[in-house]
C-alpha cells in the first residue's frame, strides 16, 4: 500500500462530498493560486486505512446510491408519462383526422340542403298552394320541405357539435405536447442527477486497493446481517405464515429466474433490472400489472401489515420509498440492489422498511 492511503481516502470522501455542487449549472470557481514547488520529504511510513475509514466510505456509498435511486425513481416516472402522454397524443390525432373527416362531409350535406332549398324557394307558400293545380300534392311537398328543414337544422346542430369537438381535440393535443415535453426536460435532469452520482460513487471505490475493497464488502455484510438479525429479534414475522396467492407464486418465480443478472438505471429486463423494474415486470409476467416505480407501488397499492405479509408482496424501504424488494418468505427478499450488483436474496430486515403492499389484495 503507497504511503498517505488513509489521507487519500478522506481526500476522496471530502472531493466526492463536492461533486454535485461542482456538477451544478452557473457555478463559478476562482482559479486557484499557484503553489511553489514542493521540496522532497522523506518517504513517510505507510498509513493503513482503518475501519473507521471505511465505515465513512461505506456510509457515502450509501448516500451516493440512495440519491442516485431517488433520481432513477424521477426517471422512471417521467418516462412512464411520457409514454403514456405519447399514447394519449396519438389517440388525439386520430380523433382530429376523423372529426375533420366528418366536418367535411357535414358540409358537403349541408350545401346540398342549403342549394335544394334555393331552387324550391320562389314564391312564398301560401300563393304557391293558391297557383297549384294538385294543392294536395303540394302540401305533401311542403311537409317534405318541412322535414327537409328540420334535418338541415340537425344537420347544423351537428356540424358546430363536430366542429367544437375538433377545437377541444386541439386544444388537448396541445396540452399533452406541452406536458411531454415538460417531462422531457424532468428526464434529462434526472439521468443527470443518476449518472453525475454513480459516477461520483464509481470514482470513490476506484480509491481503494482490492484488499480494501474486500474489507468494505465485508463490512457491508456485517452490517446487513446485523439490521437482519434486530429485525427478526423483534418478532415482526414470528407469526407470519401467509401463503403466496397464485399470481404471488407466479411473481416470486419471474423474480427467481432473474437472480445474478445486473443492476441497471432505468432498466425493466430482460437482461437488466433496477429495482421496481424488477418487480413491476414480475407482477405484469404474473398478469397483474403495478405501477412502474417503487414511489407509485407505495402510494396506489394496497398497504397490508409486516407481521400479515405473505410471498410475492413488496417491501417498501426508506422514508422516501426509494427501494423495493419482492419477499419471498422466511425473512428474505428477492431485490436488484444498485449499480455494480446483480439481482440477488437477501435478508428482508437489511435495510430500513417503510412498509408492505400487495399487488393482488
Amino acid at each position: 500500500m503507497g504511503a498517505g492511503r488513509r489521507a487519500l481516502i478522506t481526500t476522496a470522501i471530502a472531493v466526492v462530498c463536492a461533486v454535485t455542487v461542482l456538477g451544478a449549472p452557473g457555478t463559478a470557481f476562482a482559479s486557484p493560486t499557484p503553489s511553489a514547488t514542493p521540496t522532497a520529504t522523506p518517504t513517510a511510513t505507510p498509513t493503513p486505512v482503518t475501519n473507521k475509514d471505511l465505515e465513512a466510505v461505506r456510509a457515502k456509498l450509501d448516500a451516493l446510491y440512495h440519491d442516485a435511486a431517488v433520481a432513477t425513481d424521477a426517471y422512471n416516472a417521467a418516462e412512464e408519462k411520457s409514454q403514456k402522454q405519447s399514447a394519449e397524443i396519438v389517440e388525439l390525432a386520430k380523433k382530429i383526422v376523423k372529426g375533420q373527416e366528418k366536418l367535411d362531409e357535414l358540409k358537403d350535406r349541408a350545401g346540398a340542403a342549403a342549394r335544394s332549398q334555393y331552387r324550391t324557394g320562389g314564391l312564398p307558400d301560401e300563393a304557391q298552394l293558391i297557383l297549384s293545380d294538385n294543392p294536395q300534392a303540394f302540401l305533401d311537398g311542403a311537409g317534405r320541405v318541412l322535414q327537409g328543414q328540420r334535418a338541415t337544422k340537425g344537420l347544423i346542430s351537428e356540424l358546430t357539435r363536430t366542429q367544437q369537438d375538433l377545437k377541444q381535440y386541439t386544444a388537448d393535443a396541445s396540452a399533452q405536447w406541452q406536458q411531454l415535453e415538460k417531462n422531457r426536460l424532468a428526464k434529462a435532469t434526472a439521468k443527470k442527477k443518476v449518472t453525475t452520482q454513480i459516477a461520483a460513487a464509481e470514482k470513490l471505490e476506484s480509491q481503494l486497493e482490492k484488499q480494501e475493497k474486500q474489507r468494505l464488502a465485508k463490512l457491508e455484510q456485517q452490517a446487513a446481517l446485523k439490521a437482519q438479525t434486530a429485525w427478526l429479534d423483534t418478532g415482526a414475522i414470528k407469526d407470519a405464515t401467509g401463503k403466496a396467492s397464485a399470481a404471488g407464486k407466479a411473481a416470486v418465480a419471474y423474480a427467481t429466474a432473474q437472480l445474478g443478472k445486473p443492476y441497471e438505471w432505468g432498466a425493466e429486463g430482460p437482461s437488466s433490472y433496477d429495482c421496481s423494474g424488477l418487480t413491476s415486470q414480475a407482477w405484469a409476467s404474473a398478469g397483474d400489472p403495478i405501477p412502474r416505480t417503487s414511489q407509485e407501488q407505495w402510494r396506489q397499492l394496497p398497504h397490508v401489515a409486516v407481521k400479515d405479509m405473505r410471498p410475492g408482496d413488496l417491501i417498501i424501504y426508506f422514508d422516501d420509498a426509494s427501494h423495493v424488494a419482492m419477499y419471498i418468505g422466511d425473512g428474505a427478499i428477492i431485490h436488484a440492489p444498485r449499480p455494480g450488483r446483480t439481482v440477488t436474496v437477501a435478508g428482508a430486515g437489511s435495510m430500513k422498511i417503510l412498509g408492505v403492499v400487495r399487488p393482488d389484495a
